[in-house]
């Protein structure tokens, strides 16, 4: 595991995801909020298999100050780069983000999002089964748990399970928050075990870590990927390549993390909010992306990104249209609507 520096403040996540770029704000759906119409999927994955979990070098970004309610100061989401109004920040891009249809913070095609995240990672489109998910799948981050893989030794476990407190301080993980905060950056169990994994899975039955869960999934990972890939000029499925490159490599700036990815990919093609050409600026995000997978034996069959993003990419359906029909590790997925 190499040494990571200490959390940023929130004020600099952004800047640290964006690069040479700005971030054009943006407000995330509700992690609450139903999708507008459930779709139909099919799959044919066998019964346990996790091929894709998180390759993250980088800690999640620090969390906003709370008042006494519970309430990040300043802001009524606490995610970064938004605001209460959800109005847009200064940006020298020659076009504005994308919207509409190829918005992934619309409910359903969020849910989208996280079927086909799940496919890699879990082997199934049920991603709402996966809060339950628990293991240690040795690949030196300790026990990687829960919708996006938040793993005792990189940092965004215990920032979850310290949401889950603010939200519902007497829970049957509260317990184990000062091993937790000692395991920052080790593949250790020390103050876990035996326990911890069967009381994660009681805890995945109450609703209130469901949200805890959701809530840093959008705070870590989503918003800022959506954000950055607006700012950007990207529609739904460079939205999602953002997003799927943010939950494997996490955020920061090095070579294997997202923006270090993207700054390779900036190399090498414009986006579109500096006139550059979508589709190629995609191929260029993707390449940089496979590459920086290779650099690690676990993370090495990229077929993640060459029999899924690329096909949807190839196909011209930059807005995730459905239906969609991709393998991952040879496996194949469906998502009717």
């Amino acid at each position: 595991m190499p040494i990571r520096p200490a959390p940023l403040p929130l004020a600099l996540t952004a800047l640290l995801l964006a690069g040479a770029l700005p971030v054009l704000p943006a407000a995330a759906a509700s992690p609450s909020a139903p999708p507008s119409a459930a779709p139909t999927t099919t799959s044919t994955p066998p019964a346990s298999t996790n091929h894709g979990r998180p390759h993250r070098t980088t800690q999640p970004p620090a969390k906003p100050p709370t008042t006494p309610g519970g309430s990040p100061s300043g802001s009524s989401s606490g995610k970064p780069g938004g605001s209460s109004s959800g109005s847009p920040g200064s940006s020298s891009s020659s076009k504005p983000p994308a919207t509409g249809s190829g918005d992934l913070t619309d409910p359903r095609l969020k849910d989208i999002a996280q079927q086909i995240v799940s496919s890699a990672e879990n082997s199934s489109l049920d991603w709402k089964a996966q809060f339950a998910y628990i293991e240690d799948i040795k690949d030196g981050r300790g026990y990687t748990a829960g919708i996006v893989g938040f793993c005792s030794g990189t940092g965004d476990m215990v920032e979850m399970v310290r949401h889950y407190r603010e939200l519902k301080p007497d829970n049957v993980l509260a317990k184990y928050l000062p091993a937790l905060e000692k395991l920052d950056g080790s593949a250790s169990h020390n103050g876990l075990d035996p326990d911890f994994t069967s009381d994660w899975k009681k805890a995945a039955q109450d609703p209130v870590f469901r949200k805890a869960q959701e809530d840093e999934r959008d705070r870590v990972y989503f918003t800022p990927a959506v954000t950055q890939a607006k700012a950007d000029g990207l529609h739904a499925l460079g939205q999602f390549a953002y997003y799927d490159a943010i939950v494997m490599h996490g955020p920061g700036n090095s070579a294997d993390s997202f923006g270090g990815i993207r700054a390779a990919a900036l190399k090498k093609a414009k986006p579109p909010a500096q006139g550059g050409d979508e589709k190629a600026y995609l191929a260029a995000f993707l390449d940089a992306r496979a590459a920086a997978m290779r650099t690690e034996a676990a993370h090495s069959d990229t077929s993640r990104i060459d029999t899924a993003q690329r096909v949807f990419l190839q196909a011209g359906n930059l807005d995730l249209h459905t239906p969609l029909s991709w393998k991952v590790y040879g496996e194949s997925f469906h998502i009717d609507k």
